[in-house]
């Protein structure tokens, strides 16, 4: 079936009393070409210019405790990318979001990492004008999984600043996500070769940027910064913001160097992969005295206890 000829995906019309077992697909998920299907079923063509070229947008949305996280702020940025590169789905905003709650649902996860993307897809004469490309839209639920485990949330990730620059804004307009990830791979290996967790690179003014999915905020007197140039205009990042709003703290979005990084008095990192995460050890130095500080702690209370707030979060309709 091509994506042209898709048809908006309706909650389960098909599926046998096989399918609505949880149990039936613990490694997640996939819904393309107007199917559901296990992950390990999930293929893209070599001649997908998403595989080819990195032509491709997505988004991705977390479950927490059966419920989506700020879904209506992900399809936005989705829906935006697809309109910046020029990208149509079958789908409109409504089809998108029952197709992610079909994921999770059949899943059965109740913590899940879900993401929807749309590749420029291949043409049907492999011709290299992208105007010839039937556009591919895909989405999959996996396990949720976050970039900082267990022991770095209680304690706090170990990063590393790579000297590597991310692509300049005007390359690449970071409000669209993307999969252009070599200058963050190249910082990460940067970070592992420093025995660190995980890497910061730095913007085209040597100012600190982001990382490998995620954006960073310090904190300074008891106000929060983060870096406002050539980095993803992160969900999680906008809900700190929220959520200092709420609080009375004052956040903004500006320069962040890296003496500046390193003289805070607490950092943290932001995803929609593990929320706010502390960060206790930059390039081998520790942060002020080293232990995760009373703000962000705040804040990954906060955070989490928003998660059941009716008006950040909805319900997936598990069968």
């Amino acid at each position: 079936m091509s994506q042209a000829a898709a048809t908006p995906a309706k909650p389960f019309p098909f599926l046998s009393g096989r399918h609505l077992d949880p149990h039936a697909y613990p490694d997640g998920v996939a819904f393309l070409d107007g199917q559901y299907l296990p992950m390990s079923q999930a293929k893209v063509s070599v001649l997908d210019w998403g595989f080819l070229h990195s032509d491709a947008t997505y988004d991705t949305v977390h479950v927490w405790d059966g419920r989506f996280f700020r879904l209506d702020l992900h399809l936005d940025r989705f829906f935006g990318g697809l309109e910046k590169l020029r990208m149509t789905t079958p789908f409109d905003r409504d089809g998108v979001a029952e197709i992610l709650h079909n994921c999770v649902a059949l899943s059965g996860h109740r913590a899940a990492y879900v993401e929807m993307l749309c590749t420029r897809g291949a043409s049907p004469t492999f011709s290299r004008d992208p105007r010839q490309a039937i556009n591919r839209f895909m989405a999959f639920a996996v396990p949720f999984g976050s970039v900082a485990n267990a022991g770095q949330l209680r304690n706090g990730l170990h990063v590393a600043i790579s000297d590597k620059v991310r692509i300049p804004p005007a390359s690449i307009d970071p409000s669209i996500k993307n999969y252009h990830w070599l200058d963050l791979v190249r910082g990460l290996y940067d970070a592992y070769d420093r025995g660190a967790d995980t890497a910061l690179i730095l913007d085209f003014n040597g100012n600190v940027a982001e990382g490998p999915g995620f954006n960073v905020f310090c904190v300074k007197d008891g106000k929060l910064s983060t870096p406002a140039v050539g980095v993803l205009p992160g969900i999680t990042r906008r809900t700190v913001f929220d959520l200092c709003a709420e609080a009375g703290l004052s956040a903004l979005a500006a320069d962040v160097s890296v003496a500046a990084l390193k003289a805070a008095d607490e950092v943290f990192i932001t995803s929609t992969a593990g929320g706010v995460m502390p960060v206790t050890t930059i390039d081998g130095a520790p942060v002020a005295d080293g232990k995760v500080g009373p703000i962000t702690e705040r804040l990954m209370a906060l955070y989490w206890k928003r998660h059941e707030d009716p008006a950040w979060s909805s319900a997936v309709r598990y069968p």
